[in-house]
């Protein structure tokens, strides 16, 4: 069966974001297929809890938002938020601006066409606009891109991207275990054990500098090559989900295009 109209699960982690939540909720708002909007504030210091509740009452039937009482980063953010999804559909959206929801049509593509289950937004496969920010951030996420590549045996251009959609039972069964910025890493080498269909498609890129409110730093870097090795060697295809799930995809239609 096709997917319904609406069967998109946004899940935005947020934390000392006043600056831009306004600006993402409303261009998320925009996205076509979207079901729900689940935004997870960890334990924001500023006036994001404010904008939130005003979000919340005037769009009460799509906005969904909880908070967490102590900082935990944004992987256990992103947990909190993907057991609350009820899409077919769950992609993940930072509330920074880096990122331009009106592309998340084209991330999901590939799964409602029924040729993907996991789709991988890339800011490298295909140039697009980017600003020019740091060219260390550039090496160190390539090599972090390599290693994990080496680990999976999957030829992904861009391991380290924030926009990654998965069918709702793939990540909502995926156990999650790690902290800080190592969901990209962990989730990468699950979906890998599933041996499921994962595409990538080109995006573009808004990066901000530390001035602007940038937060990741080189320890997150360094943790990532620890988490490539704890769950690529470490971690078992039973251990990875609570519940192993049954990939369904859909029948591709003839006319579809084909992924990027």
């Amino acid at each position: 069966m096709p997917l319904p109209q609406r069967c998109l699960s946004v899940v935005v982690p947020v934390y000392n974001e006043e600056k831009t939540l306004r600006a993402i909720v409303g261009k998320l708002l925009q996205v076509p297929q979207l079901l729900e909007i689940i935004i997870v504030d960890d334990c924001s210091g500023d006036r994001t809890p404010e904008i939130l509740a005003e979000l919340g009452a005037l769009h009460p039937e799509i906005i969904k938002a909880t908070r967490h009482e102590r900082n935990q980063g944004k992987t256990r953010a992103l947990k909190t938020g993907f057991h609350m999804t009820a899409g077919e559909i769950v992609i993940v959206q930072d509330a920074d601006l880096e990122y331009d929801p009106a592309e998340i049509p084209e991330v999901i593509a590939p799964i409602l066409s029924g040729h993907a289950d996991v789709v991988f937004g890339s800011r490298f496969l295909v140039r697009r606009a980017a600003r020019a920010v740091y060219f260390y951030h550039y090496l160190a996420n390539k090599l972090i891109t390599f290693c994990s590549n080496l680990a999976t045996n999957i030829n992904l251009t861009d391991v380290e991207t924030c926009y990654k959609a998965f069918r709702g039972e793939i990540i909502r069964e995926m156990k999650i275990e790690s902290s800080g910025f190592g969901f990209e890493i962990e989730v990468t080498a699950k979906v890998a054990k599933l041996k499921c269909a994962i595409y990538e498609t080109p995006i573009s890129y808004y990066g901000r500098t530390y001035e602007e409110g940038k937060k990741i730093t080189a320890l997150d870097g360094l943790a990532a090559f620890y988490y490539i090795l704890r769950y690529n060697l470490f971690c078992s295809l039973n251990h990875s989900f609570h519940r192993v799930p049954q990939l369904r995809r859909l029948e591709p239609e003839s006319d579809s295009p084909a992924a990027a």
